[in-house]
């Protein structure tokens, strides 16, 4: 009887173990597919990081048929990698997504355009036809272009916007005279295919003074009122931020890293390496902690949309820095 007794005892203390060793699961739902875009998670994942903070942590790759804000509404995602001019037109709809932590200091997005179709300044915008993703993607633009006073309806006094794959062939077929790009992946595409820089007119947001913060992290409100949710957030970030910081003193190895976890092997090893070293210009500056003159500028570009602005008033509680408090001290 004693040694049964002493068997479940240890078997009991066992179990209890392995209870109290169990990971939290996170799901991170990206905004596109595996990239050094996102090395920084693929970073903490590969180096243990989310593992040292307690999280068993599954990333999810985007994709053009991949809408972030749908995902996290759905329930798929714990959170989300996001831009926030999407974010704040989901939450004036009624979907209270939530700015946790900001990895991107900076916009890498550009408007790339060909000097031989008479692009040389805004000037020439006039006329032309304009690549420009959607799906979110197009509130920037639709700033940009009312500040600019250009209707995007077409015309001689306007511009006419072709709703862009997420490719650049249009601008290498001449279907139109620009095209949306990053500095991190499109505009090297263009590049690749033959154009030259001195061939091009490149436009970046940050430039023009109608930037937008890029690449956040997002939550859904109702989900920061449990502390258990809310403490996954700040292991989250917290390790997200470590991961990020060595990816960018390691561009080489984060590359390699996000090369290994692509499974679907259309990335090559120069594209990563380079990319990743224009996305470490991105997320520089940044402990994740949302900057709020940043926050305040976005907020503004998207209001001066004229008649038809991306959202219609001043947002409330769409950031918070609890998380991001907790995380870095």
């Amino acid at each position: 009887m004693r040694r049964f007794s002493t068997y479940v005892a240890g078997v009991a203390v066992g179990l209890m173990g392995t209870m109290a060793q169990a990971a939290d699961d996170v799901t991170l739902q990206l905004k596109w597919v595996t990239q050094a875009q996102f090395a920084g998670y693929y970073v903490a994942l590969d180096k243990g990081f989310y593992e040292e903070e307690g999280l068993d942590v599954t990333i999810k790759p985007g994709g053009p048929d991949i809408a972030p804000t749908q995902v996290l509404a759905g329930g798929g995602a714990d959170v989300a990698v996001e831009w926030m001019p999407a974010a704040l037109a989901a939450r004036e709809k009624g979907l209270a997504m939530v700015n946790i932590a900001q990895p991107f200091k900076s916009s890498g997005m550009m408007l790339t355009c060909r000097k031989d179709a008479g692009i040389t300044s805004t000037d020439d915008f006039k006329g032309k036809t304009l690549g420009v993703w959607f799906f979110g993607n197009e509130f920037p633009f639709l700033s940009w272009m009312s500040k600019l006073d250009l209707p995007t309806d077409g015309g001689e006094d306007g511009v006419t916007v072709l709703k862009q794959g997420f490719n650049v062939d249009p601008l290498l077929q001449k279907q139109a005279a620009c095209v949306s790009t990053m500095t991190y992946n499109e505009y090297w595409q263009v590049i690749d295919a033959g154009l030259t820089p001195e061939d091009l007119m490149v436009f970046k947001y940050e430039d023009q003074g109608v930037a937008t913060l890029e690449d956040g992290l997002y939550v859904l409100e109702e989900n920061l009122a449990d502390p258990a949710f809310e403490d996954k957030m700040v292991r989250f970030v917290r390790a997200s931020m470590k991961g990020w910081k060595y990816a960018e003193e390691n561009a080489d190895e984060a590359a390699e890293i996000v090369l290994d976890n692509d499974s679907s092997g259309a990335q090559t090893e120069e594209h990563q390496k380079r990319m990743m070293g224009e996305v470490a210009k991105l997320t520089s500056g940044s402990n994740g902690a949302l900057d709020e003159a940043d926050y305040d500028r976005t907020v503004q570009s998207l209001l001066s949309g004229g008649s038809d602005p991306v959202i219609t008033k001043e947002p409330t509680g769409a950031w918070t820095h609890a998380i991001t408090d907790k995380a870095l001290n």
